[in-house]
Order: C-alpha cells, then structure tokens, then sequence
C-alpha cells in the first residue's frame, strides 16, 4: 500500500469534512455567539464528541482492527467469514452495554452536566436545567457512534477508508442545515435545535456505514450476547486503549469543565472554537495517519515484515512532520487574522475574535505532540500493547489537570489550550522514548536530516507571518467580510510560499522526492 495516497484518501475526505464543521462553527458563532446558550450547547456536545473521537477514532478501532486482521487472513481460508462471525459476537456484547449506558446517563443528566461545568459558575436554577435539557437531546448520539465505529472499523481492515472517513461530513451537514433552516432571533431556540441535529446526525452515519457494509458483503446479525474468548480479549484491549487514545480528549472536558466553573460566560465558546481550528490540521494529518498505519503495521508485523514495518513508521512520522510543523507556525503567529475572517460575523463581536485567537495559540503550541500521538500509538496497537499507552496517557491528565489549576487564573481562557498543549507533549515523548527503547522503533537517518530542517522552514516562515500579522491585526476590526478573507488568503498564499521554497533552499524536500510520494506503486 502506498502510505501517502492512503492518507490522501482519508485526508480528502476529512479535509471536506474539516471545511464543512468551519462552516458550521461560523454559522453557529453568527447566529448563537459567545453567551450562556452557547455555552451550554457546547458542553452537552462535548461529552459525545469525546466518545466520538474516543470510539471512531481510538479506542474500539485500536483494539478491533488488528483482531479482525488476524481472523480475515486465518489461514484456514474461511477469511472473511470468520471475520464477520468475531464482529457479530462483539456487536451482540456492545449493544446492550450501550443502550444500558445511554439509560444511565438520561436518567443522570443533572448530576452528569454538573460533572462536567461544576454548575456553570453559580448560574441560576432555570438557565443550569436548559443546559442538562441539551444534554439529554444529545446523549443517544453515544450509542450511535460506538456501533459506527465497530462498521467502521470492519470496513477499515477491508481497506475502504473512504468510507468511514466520510461519515462525520453527515454530521456537519446535518448541523449546518439545522442552523440554517431552524435559527431563531433567541439564541437558546437555535442551541437547542443544534443539540437535537446531533443525534439526528448519530442516525444518519449509522444508516451511511450500515448500507456500505451490506454493499461489501458485510451483513452483522444480533446473537444473545456471549462473552466468548474473542470477546473477552477485545474488551480486556478496549478499556485501556480507550484511556491511551482519549487522552487528549479527557483533556478537553477536564479544560471545559474548568473553564465553565471558574471563568465568565463565553469562555467555553471561545477555547471550543479555538479547539475547532487546531483540530483541522489534527484530524487531516492525525487521524488520517492514525487510520492507515495501524492496519498497515499490524499486517506488516503480522506477516513478519519488520523492517518494512519500521520503514512505515519512519515515513509516517516524515509525513506528519512536514504537514504539522507549518501548521502549528500558522495558527500562533496570524491567530488574529483566521479567527476575524471566520467567526467575526453578527453576534460574535471583534472583542470575542481577539479572545478565541488567543486560545488558538495555546491549543497550537501543542499541535505537533496531538498528532505525534496518533503516529506513534499505532506502533503499540498492532502489537496488541494496550496497557502502555493508557500508562502515559495517566499521566498525561495528571499533568493537565496540575497546569489548568495554575494557569486557569492567572491566563483565563489561554490557560486551559497552554495546559492541554502541554499535556499532550508529556505524552507523546513518553511514546516514543518506550517505541525507541523496545526497539520497535527508530529513527532513519533520512527523518532526522528533514526534522531540522523542515522545523527551520516552519520557524522562517512563522516569522514571516507573525510580522504581517501584527500590521494586518491593527485594520481587522475596521474593514467588512471581504476585506477580511482576503487577507486571510493573503496571509496563507504567502506562508505556503514561504515554507515551500524555505524546504527545498534548506534541503528539506526535493522534487524527486515529493513524486515518489505520490507514485502508484508498481504491480508485482
């Protein structure tokens, strides 16, 4: 499998879906803006969104993927068979669990949206029960994404990333037509219609993988649940792998929890949305690399291959390097331009548009570990190493939850992105010193030569930015939408031109290397 047009299938796809949430979030700052509705929408859509990323994205995939592997290249030549026969025990075992716990949680809204806001900084009785009434709409989107990412993950190990890949831009359609169509001049009306669409889009991704399994002979039938083997070494795999992957995600609520408690209301608004734009490069570099190489890797180790394995890993890492580190330059120096040009619309004033840029750069400081994360767990994954991740990723929330206690005050809404950030560095090195201690990974000469100079590229064309931003900065409030995107453009035009031709001056890239990334591999 060629690595770069693997990714580039996953990562078109994601990139359409990052694009369309962008849409979604401008629209939902324009109508809602940064107050208490918002608020509350988005803390009852941030546990869901944690068990998305949890399940999709992480734990159930990291487990089921390379058992699955294993049975569909039995060679017994049953194969698929076999296959399908594992997913049906897992289904039949996971559903019920789910339903029980999506029950539970509507039966423990108050207490659980008090968990999560530590009762929104004192707010009145009427205000705190519109916020656990958003949580209640959106908790059966629970259910739903788990069984989605068991279809998923089946179709992952058949090698149709597109598939899954596609399945969140149901979710940001879904979102957007619901601003679109049900808005209202009272902002709670239109936060309460978003908490509806969320679960209304949970049904729509399950009848999307649902219909494309049955399309490549993939039909799960419900058995009464039996904790067989199989079943019982997925679910020992699952529950720690769901620590290791959610790290950054239990992060998140930790910092929204916080942040709803202790600091004035809009601030929640304002680290999510910062939190949206640093999950662009996350989510098209991350998780996409994240997707390919861990069945990638575990066939390659399964069949013994393990130099080829290591050789994947290495050019993993190159990829992600030469994708984050310009990204991670772009969000903290020209903050203020991106966050103007895309949220700076109706209720969501200048004054709220400075603030979220300041979160953005806290988040991105941290970018390069968020996606370093992803690239590296999989090395654990194929080797069915759940327990060590989980590990690192322990003490990784210790960590965040120790900064966000001494940054929450003195920093208010930067605090909680600088202690994620740097959180999640604590992570990813944990990671890689243990892949390079076991052996199980090593950097070629090659990723060390490009490191340094792709971080020279990146830090030139930072500076670049930084300096036109500042200029651009003075002049955002006062010129109208237009005005606005065209220097956004501008501003990436002229950064991607500069870390471009910074690479290739400073050795960084070649041209012959960039087209034997996207080469088709020849047929044997």
């Amino acid at each position: 499998m060629n690595l770069t047009r693997a990714l580039g299938s996953v990562g078109g796809l994601t990139l359409a879906s990052r694009v369309l949430g962008l849409v979604r979030d401008a629209l939902f700052a324009r109508f809602i803006g940064a107050s208490f509705a918002s608020d509350a929408f988005l803390v009852a859509f941030r546990l869901p969104n944690m068990f998305r990323a949890l399940f999709a994205e992480g734990a159930f995939s990291a487990a089921f993927i390379p058992m699955f592997n294993r049975k569909i290249a039995d060679p017994d030549g049953r194969g698929l068979v076999d296959g399908i026969a594992f997913a049906d025990d897992a289904l039949s075992v996971l559903l019920p669990v789910l339903v029980a716990m999506t029950l539970a949680m509507e039966a423990f809204a108050w207490p659980v949206t008090w968990l999560l806001t530590g009762g929104f900084n004192g707010v009145d009785h009427d205000r705190f029960a519109f916020a656990v009434e958003l949580s209640r709409y959106t908790f059966p989107y629970l259910m739903l994404i788990s069984i989605v990412s068991l279809l998923g993950g089946i179709l992952n190990s058949m090698h149709r990333f597109w598939v899954a890949a596609a399945a969140p831009i149901l979710l940001n359609l879904t979102l957007i037509v619901a601003l679109l169509s049900f808005h209202s001049r009272n902002p709670f009306a239109t936060a309460r219609n978003q908490a509806i669409a969320v679960t209304v889009s949970g049904a729509l991704q399950l009848a999307w993988l649902a219909r494309n399994c049955r399309a490549n002979g993939v039909r799960l039938r419900l058995k009464r649940p039996r904790l067989n083997p199989d079943v019982r070494r997925l679910l020992a795999l699952v529950w720690p792998a769901a620590a290791g992957a959610g790290a950054v995600q239990i992060n998140l609520v930790v910092s929204t929890a916080l942040a709803a408690s202790l600091l004035p209301h809009g601030s929640v608004t304002y680290i999510y949305l910062a939190d949206r734009l640093n999950q662009l490069p996350l989510g098209l570099i991350g998780i996409g690399l994240g997707t390919v190489l861990l069945p990638t890797v575990s066939a390659q180790l399964g069949r013994g291959a393990h130099a080829e394995a290591m050789a994947t890993q290495n050019r993993g890492m190159e990829l992600a390097l030469l994708l984050t580190l310009p990204a991670t330059a772009a969000l903290v120096a020209a903050g203020v331009p991106i966050t103007a040009a895309l949220f700076q619309h109706g209720k969501f004033d200048p004054a709220a548009a400075a603030f979220t840029a300041q979160a953005l750069a806290g988040y991105s400081v941290g970018l390069p570990s968020y996606i370093l994360v992803k690239v590296l767990t999989p090395g654990y994954y194929a080797r069915a190493d759940t327990r060590t991740p989980v590990r690192y990723a322990t003490v990784s929330m210790a960590v965040n939850l120790v900064l966000n206690l001494a940054f929450i005050v003195p920093l208010r809404h930067v605090g909680p992105p600088l202690a994620t950030a740097l959180a999640s560095t604590v992570n990813a090195a944990l990671l890689y010193r243990t892949l390079v201690r076991r052996g199980h990974f090593t950097a070629d000469a090659r990723l060390r030569r490009r490191t340094v100079r792709l971080a020279a590229a990146a830090v030139l064309m930072g500076a670049v930015l930084w300096f036109l931003s500042d200029r651009f900065a003075a002049h955002m409030h006062a010129i109208g939408a237009l005005e606005r995107w065209g220097a956004l453009v501008l501003l990436v035009g002229l950064g991607a031109a500069v870390y471009a031709g910074a690479a290739f001056a400073f050795g960084a890239f070649r041209l012959r290397d960039l087209r034997a990334l996207v080469r088709r591999p020849a047929r044997p």
